[in-house]
């Protein structure tokens, strides 16, 4: 089973740019728990859920999805709010409403100790890792479960620089992060923010460099590339089609891609050998099916992504 911890939130997704709005449930490790469960993987999602309207309808939504939520924490505290709004490609910018919500207020003691639970997998991002006090509860988290070598540890940053807008401090903070998990992925968005003297290339060698087995980012319309443990680069070119919103897109990307190294074996303890062992055309199929996951996303309004069969029903693609 993966577990995936982080926030469990509302999008209000504009229906379309006359300025209605739909609430949905999101939140980025949400989002990669719920394609998870869709693409039938066995998922636990460790979030703080609030006991108001929009908290219950986030429990009900991911329930009825199959995603697992035993190690949901009932919280006292309201639920995180972010506004999606689109432009006229259906591109999304976002507006939080966070002060005092549920999703960063993690204690030590909501934490459960994951030894002989099964878990073969840990996954976290965005804001969980940026926000305090929660942030520095997640990255101790992530710290001891490294130097266990137990299960496999991957984040995606999913930076959101209109909210935590110093720059000096995230790059401390990633540079820090990325030393704990043996999956990194960003998007190239993310990089050109974080980095913007830097290319692609130059930060995931860095990431290699820091112990980072697997590498992977995302680049829109232009694909996706991934920095294999054997310095092996391989790129994906993006599938065509349309475009509703790209609400919840690098989620599913990300919940494709480790469902697709969960169906290889390539999840769970001895993580670096786990994954030095992902052979070649393993690589391409992954970033294939993460491809194909994002694109089906992106053709649906908000954070909904495709079943299983709807994935597999697509045709394979080729290399970049």
């Amino acid at each position: 089973m993966i577990a995936v911890i982080g926030e469990a939130l509302v999008d209000l997704v504009a229906e379309d740019t006359s300025g209605g709005y739909r609430a949905v449930p999101g939140g980025s490790p949400a989002n990669v728990a719920l394609t998870l469960a869709r693409l039938e993987q066995p998922v636990r999602l460790l979030a703080r859920l609030g006991s108001d309207g929009f908290g219950q309808r986030i429990r009900g939504h991911l329930h009825q999805n199959g995603v697992d939520l035993s190690w949901a924490v009932p919280a006292a505290e309201p639920t995180s709010l972010v506004v999606a709004t689109l432009d006229d490609s259906g591109q999304a910018t976002y507006q939080c409403y966070l002060g005092g919500t549920a999703d960063w207020q993690w204690t030590a003691d909501e934490l459960p100790d994951l030894t002989g639970t099964g878990i073969t997998a840990l996954h976290t991002g965005s804001l969980a890792l940026a926000l305090p006090p929660g942030a520095a509860i997640l990255e101790d988290l992530f710290d001891r479960e490294k130097r266990r070598d137990a299960r496999t540890l991957s984040i995606d940053l999913n930076l959101r620089p209109t909210i935590v807008q110093d720059r000096d401090g995230e790059q401390r903070r990633v540079e820090r992060q990325v030393h704990t998990a043996h999956i990194v992925k960003a998007s190239e968005e993310d990089l050109d923010w974080l980095y913007p003297d830097r290319t692609i290339d130059q930060v995931m060698a860095e990431w290699r460099a820091a112990g980072v087995a697997c590498a992977v980012v995302t680049r829109g319309a232009a694909g996706s590339c991934l920095l294999a443990p054997d310095g092996r680069l391989y790129q994906q070119s993006a599938r065509q089609g349309d475009v509703v919103d790209t609400v919840g897109a690098g989620d599913a990307f990300t919940g494709g891609l480790l469902a697709a190294l969960a169906d290889f074996g390539a999840l769970g303890d001895q993580p670096g050998a786990r994954l030095a062992a992902v052979t070649p055309s393993q690589w391409r199929q992954g970033l294939d099916q993460a491809s194909t996951v994002a694109a089906l996303t992106c053709a649906r309004r908000g954070a909904d992504p495709p079943t299983l069969a709807d994935a597999v029903a697509v045709p394979t693609t080729g290399p970049a």
